[in-house]
């Protein structure tokens, strides 16, 4: 079975492919360059895609779009708040308007281009409250627009959306990634790296991973 997976270069999505290809399938990652602060995302979503020998695109989306969030724009990203704080809180200038839509809608393209019957992707349920776009009602919402919107579905074979991380928390994810041997060194989880490309330590991810990390790897 071919399936397309959205890449981030995260442990998510990481995790996201390494259990796609333990069941058998033939991956087709994608990700997405829309002008990210932590643009050097995509140089870990490559290596990660050689690791595992499967094909990877990275899709560029014009820099203009999302110019509203703290990732793409002079905004302050938010530091060195509580795992409470970031769990809890209401929608963060890190929320990127339709980003999730625009990535589903092109991950269909590549699905009818590729004769790829599932769509993987990794939302989580920590993602609930603050993204509304990794909510399970909207990828339900996104599975009824690929039922309908592509020649595969008039065909009788629309393409699955797929997200095995919806109901896991950062620390059960890491623990999956545990069991499939992932390559955690290869993985990035800054929102706002330096200059030099390290993570900052302070963004809602950095802390997020470091938790999940610690509670896994004793010598974290």
């Amino acid at each position: 079975m071919k399936v397309i997976v959205l890449l981030s270069g995260g442990i998510d999505s990481t995790v996201v492919l390494a259990s796609a290809l333990a069941t058998g399938r033939e991956c087709l990652a994608i990700s997405f360059d829309y002008g990210q602060k932590h643009i050097i995302e995509l140089e870990h979503a490559r290596d990660i895609a050689k690791h595992y020998d499967v094909k990877h695109a990275i899709i560029q989306i014009g820099r203009n779009c999302f110019g509203n969030s703290s990732l793409t724009s002079t905004k302050k990203v938010p530091k060195n708040r509580t795992t409470e704080e970031i769990i809890h809180s209401q929608i963060p200038s890190t929320y990127v308007p339709a980003r999730n839509t625009l990535f589903l809608a092109y991950a269909i393209g590549q699905a009818e281009i590729h004769n790829a019957q599932e769509i993987y992707a990794g939302p989580n349920i920590l993602d609930r409250n603050a993204y509304p776009d990794c909510r399970p009602e909207f990828y339900q919402a996104f599975q009824q627009v690929a039922t309908f919107a592509t020649k595969q579905a008039v065909e009788g074979n629309p393409p699955r959306i797929v997200t095995p991380l919806i109901d896991l928390n950062k620390k059960e994810i890491v623990s999956e990634g545990k069991k499939l041997n992932i390559p955690f060194d290869l993985t990035f989880s800054c929102y706002d790296p330096t200059p030099e490309g390290k993570p900052c330590h302070q963004c809602d991810a950095c802390i997020l991973r470091a938790e999940a990390l610690q509670s896994n790897f004793k010598f974290c």
